[in-house]
């Protein structure tokens, strides 16, 4: 049956259940009600025209947990010690999610049948974070008739999906991981899995901004990427992103190799690239000799001293292991890409 809630409901310590085989319920009321246990079992989807809070478990068994778009004050909200369990293609929360005093959270968001989760790991604790998945051409969006037009860039050397996209809310500084599947199209915009980027719309400039990439996993067909640290309030709606593809038809060259001691004698401490200073517009990548980046850097000067900044492969700021290891720097300002090894003899 469907739950209209007019009246105080929130110091339960149960279980609530919402149950319905090839039917639909909603969840109404002048107040939200906060459920401490709540399990949904419902085939065609539990619909919110008012928001619901957890206080401890969330099962989401069969049935999405709808919530109307165009009105982002109603979500599922997650709060302070609350998790959920479940989440997948047919049982995600088709809408916006928030989540309540967390620092860390993953927010089951997702769109048609598709599950496309969100990652946020932030600097200190949310007092309210919440987050949706459009899958829609940012040019175009349903988001009170606003455009996103992705040829407007602060950098021409990246691209912009337009397939999909998430709107997030937060005032934190926070690294963001995004997902994608085979939908996604991520070989439109990327080359090589390593290519893939965070990018935002910032609200102030008006253009889009490269947000990093701190990490990648996966394949061109389904994975993710998480993104450097950032304010998300600061961005209007944030998606996948790549390098333009004017960078594919630079050449590439090889570059030397280089020997790297370091251990503070001031003798090949730093990976030092002859000409980098002809290039300011560049980004490095290092990989080791099983093909994981260990290192990233957008507009690299110099300073790598053999220390990972990839803190989900090791921990970030340890210093790499003796051995050998494989770079590319793409050169934007001369439209080229070099690419050679390095050897690293490490005094850990």
């Amino acid at each position: 049956m469907d739950l209209i809630n007019n009246g105080s409901f929130d110091q339960n310590l149960g279980l609530v259940g919402f149950y319905g085989e090839n039917t639909s319920i909603k969840v109404s009321g002048a107040f939200s009600p906060i459920f401490y246990d709540t399990e949904i079992l419902v085939d065609k989807g539990l619909f919110l025209d008012t928001s619901i809070g957890v206080l401890n478990n969330g099962n989401l068994i069969s049935g999405d947990v709808i919530t109307p778009r165009n009105h982002t004050s109603v979500f599922p909200n997650f709060i302070d010690d609350a998790f959920y369990v479940g989440e997948n293609d047919v049982s995600m929360v088709d809408g916006y999610a928030a989540m309540t005093n967390k620092d860390v959270f993953t927010f089951p968001v997702g769109d048609d049948e598709r599950l496309r989760s969100l990652r946020i790991n932030s600097n200190g604790v949310n007092p309210f974070v919440k987050c949706a998945y459009f899958y829609e051409n940012p040019n175009t969006t349903s988001i009170n008739g606003k455009n996103y037009q992705t040829n407007n860039k602060a950098s021409k050397f990246i691209s912009v999906s337009e397939k999909e996209f998430w709107h997030l809310e937060g005032h934190i500084p926070s690294f963001i991981t995004l997902t994608w599947d085979e939908w996604s199209n991520v070989g439109a915009f990327a080359e090589n899995v390593t290519d893939i980027k965070v990018v935002g719309w910032h609200s102030e400039q008006k253009t889009w901004v490269n947000l990093g990439n701190t990490n990648v996993e996966g394949g061109i067909a389904y994975g993710s990427v998480t993104s450097e640290l950032f304010i998300p309030n600061d961005y209007e709606i944030i998606t996948l992103g790549g390098n333009d593809d004017k960078l594919e038809d630079f050449s590439t060259i090889e570059l030397d190799n280089y020997f790297l001691t370091p251990n503070g004698d001031g003798q090949n401490d730093l990976l030092v690239l002859d000409g980098i200073e002809k290039s300011p517009s560049n980004s490095i990548q290092i990989f080791n000799r099983y093909g994981v980046m260990v290192y990233s850097k957008e507009n690299y000067q110099n300073e790598f001293n053999g220390e990972s900044n990839r803190s989900l492969v090791i921990d970030k700021g340890s210093r790499l292991d003796s051995g050998i290891y494989f770079y590319i720097i793409t050169l934007n300002d001369l439209k080229q890409k070099h690419q050679g090894y390095l050897y690293i003899i490490s005094n850990q």
